[in-house]
């Protein structure tokens, strides 16, 4: 928890203690079910909370933007940002039914209303969104592929409407197959911890 409170010192004391309660839940369901590493419980704050929410270093979300969270796994980025940003609406789906149960029963848990997850695919999604983001769910291009024609033309963020992703390692000839503008943010100049060194945030306009 450290680690975000220095990151983000003006939470409130609402989302202090979301955040404080999201371990325990976590370490709650991996008894039951596999969703996060058992490994990587340990450093859970920084590996899965504090990289979700770098996107927040990229961008601040203004009140009523629509987030969509495809392939959001055990709910990462989804939870942290819904926490930091109760004003926003989001959205997630994943094809694996058992981690969108996790990821309603944690969001009940913590009473975050601005949560919506269903299990599906992204293709068979309906409706228009500001910002599509995800974390290492496949290479950029694909994943462009799956929800073209689901973002809203008219933008009123400081970002124009468009992708946001969390990925790792060397990202040169992925995103040249894009063929788009993108903008890329390394996460370490953020937050210096080991971690991140090899981290970004891809922003893709749309």
């Amino acid at each position: 928890m450290e680690e975000i409170l220095n990151a983000f010192p003006n939470l409130s004391v609402i989302q202090i203690q979301q955040f404080e309660q999201l371990k325990a839940l976590y370490e709650d369901w991996n008894s039951k079910i596999n969703v996060i590493s058992r490994k990587d419980m340990e450093q859970f704050y920084v590996h899965h909370v504090l990289h979700s929410l770098t996107i927040a270093k990229v961008i601040q979300f203004k009140m009523e933007t629509r987030v969509l969270d495809v392939g959001t796994g055990g709910g990462f980025p989804l939870i942290p940002l819904a926490i930091l940003f109760p004003q926003v609406k989001f959205f997630a789906v994943d094809s694996i039914g058992k981690k969108i149960m996790v990821v309603n029963a944690i969001a009940d848990e913590l009473n975050l209303k601005n949560i919506r997850a269903t299990h599906q695919r992204a293709e068979e999604v309906d409706g228009q969104f500001d910002f599509i983001i995800s974390r290492a769910v496949t290479r950029s291009e694909r994943f462009i592929s799956w929800v073209e024609g689901k973002i809203k033309s008219t933008s009123f963020n400081e970002l124009k409407n468009g992708f946001i992703f969390l990925k790792g390692g060397d990202l040169e000839q992925e995103l040249e197959e894009v063929k788009r503008e993108y903008s890329s943010f390394n996460i370490s100049s953020f937050f210096s911890d080991p971690f991140f060194e090899t981290k970004k945030v891809i922003y893709i306009p749309y």
